[in-house]
């Protein structure tokens, strides 16, 4: 558990930011290949246009949900807004990001909105597996304390470290980690199947929320909402809400069924069986 991993002088490279670069290019790869087999006509450079759209207004909007969750510390230190390298980048707003990335460049490359998303989430559920990897490393994103034996301690100059100074901590994002490749392993099986558009994106959302609410209940740096019934663990609240949004439409779509396509009969047309 070390966050640099070269220093030259005042130049850092951390590991955070590694495994940010790390997701990013086997994003690429797997983008690629999930178009492919979805039928998307997207060129190399096509991709890259999408990853420089998406992928800052999902660090922007990631960043943006965690500062406005801690306006109390931000407003009194307006400089640590952009320090990103000391944690704080929230999945949720850097999902809302994402979306609004996705929208954005599917009507750029005139390429249907679910269809692309379906392309764009086993990148995203694998990115989420290394920035969780950047997390355990930089000591953020971390556990409440625990008696388990795989309870760590954290580096007292890391965030965990500084907030639970000396105690073992779950490492729940590495429980997060473990999770999002589960997710990343099924929809990569499921892509090389035909289903309706949004499947793969419905999917996604509906595990993923199925992840997160779980591991939220032991992390120590949880955001919290207050509403006028009580307070909540924010990453739960919206767990909920995706897991019944999408798995609605999931369900009540019929998403993983494919329209049978129209076959010809003595000159005319029938829907298949």
């Amino acid at each position: 558990m070390h966050p640099v991993l070269v220093k030259i002088g005042p130049l850092e490279i951390r590991f955070y930011g590694l495994m940010y670069v790390i997701s990013f290019v086997l994003g690429y790869f797997v983008v690629r290949a999930v178009g492919r087999r979805r039928g998307l006509a997207l060129k190399s450079e096509d991709i890259l246009d999408i990853f420089l759209v998406t992928i800052p207004l999902g660090i922007i909007f990631a960043r943006l949900y965690y500062v406005a969750f801690n306006w109390d510390f931000y407003r009194l230190k307006p400089s640590e807004i952009p320090a990103v390298w000391h944690g704080g980048l929230a999945i949720h707003g850097g999902l809302l990001g994402g979306v609004l990335g996705t929208l954005i460049s599917s009507r750029w490359k005139k390429v249907p909105f679910w269809a692309l998303a379906d392309a764009v989430v086993p990148a995203v559920a694998l990115g989420q597996v290394f920035g969780r990897i950047g997390n355990f490393l930089n000591g953020d994103a971390f556990g409440t304390p625990t008696t388990l034996p795989w309870g760590m301690v954290f580096p007292l100059g890391s965030p965990a470290g500084m907030a639970y100074p000396g105690q073992p901590l779950h490492p729940a994002m590495l429980y997060e980690a473990v999770g999002n490749l589960l997710i990343f392993l099924a929809l990569w099986r499921l892509s090389r199947r035909p289903a309706r558009p949004g499947f793969l994106s419905a999917l996604y959302f509906v595990l993923y929320g199925l992840v997160r609410f779980p591991c939220e209940f032991v992390r120590g740096d949880a955001l919290w909402l207050n509403l006028p019934f009580g307070q909540f663990r924010a990453a739960q609240v919206a767990s909920i809400l995706l897991i019944l949004g999408f798995g609605s439409w999931l369900l009540l779509g019929k998403l993983w069924r494919v329209e049978p396509k129209p076959t010809r009969i003595a000159g005319h047309e029938k829907r298949g069986a």
